[in-house]
């Protein structure tokens, strides 16, 4: 099932994403389990319910299926790349789960209110803000696609650090198990971005997001913040 064009599921469609997410949690699990060792801190900082973003780095194809372990709910979706829209492999798991495609490098409208209809209907959003796959095993320059939709629909963002998935599919190549390390904060609501200064202010709310992600990693994985002014009042305050 895809969502698209500013619609929400049908109650049908809504079962079968349900079911698939179920099953494909279960697979994920039983597969993690199998191929890696995982340390999952700050499972207490998941809310109850929705509404809420969820908003992680991203460094593999496996880190959504990851995620999808420990969150519990199954009104869970998020924005997956348009190119996969004819991978005969992730455009069925991404329709299947109810995903979201999203044109990059432009303003896709019907992407951004679909997503802002999903929160507002109460539900979990997810998405990695760099847009992409990092390609140096570190933090890169975040999109402001997150700050936005917490902008608009004033829902509290979940951060959410992932350490490790880089290496996965090169240590599964040589038969070996891969250590994982996800970190999960506290929520946080960003704050109300004035009119007259919507492009900066969402700059300002994006870099908030990735420093906070950036704040529970180790140093290698802080790239493009790794000198970020707010980044290093994060870590004093865990310091202090």
């Amino acid at each position: 099932m895809e969502i698209s064009n500013q619609s929400l599921p049908t109650h049908s469609q809504a079962k079968i994403t349900v079911m698939f997410i179920r099953f494909f949690r279960w697979l994920s699990k039983a597969a993690f389990t199998l191929l890696s060792t995982r340390k999952i801190e700050g499972l207490e900082n998941i809310p109850s319910q929705g509404p809420y973003i969820l908003v992680a780095n991203h460094l593999s194809r496996v880190d959504g299926p990851l995620l999808l372990t420990f969150i519990k709910h199954n009104n869970v979706t998020g924005w997956a790349a348009a190119k996969y829209r004819s991978h005969p492999l992730f455009g069925l798991v991404v329709r299947l789960g109810g995903g979201i495609f999203i044109q990059r490098g432009k303003v896709d409208r019907d992407a951004l209110t679909a997503g802002v209809s999903w929160l507002r209907e109460g539900n979990i959003f997810g998405l990695a803000p760099e847009g992409t796959r990092s390609k140096t095993g570190a933090l890169i320059r975040a999109k402001v696609g997150a700050a936005y939709l917490a902008d608009i629909t004033k829902a509290p963002i979940l951060p959410i650090a992932i350490m490790g998935t880089e290496s996965f599919m090169r240590n599964l190549l040589r038969l070996r198990r891969s250590h994982l390390i996800v970190r999960i904060g506290a929520p946080f609501h960003l704050p109300p971005i004035p009119e007259n200064e919507r492009s900066k202010g969402l700059r300002r709310n994006t870099d908030e997001i990735m420093c906070r992600i950036a704040a529970m990693m180790t140093p290698n994985y802080h790239g493009a913040y790794a000198d970020h002014p707010r980044l290093g009042e994060l870590l004093s305050e865990i310091d202090a």
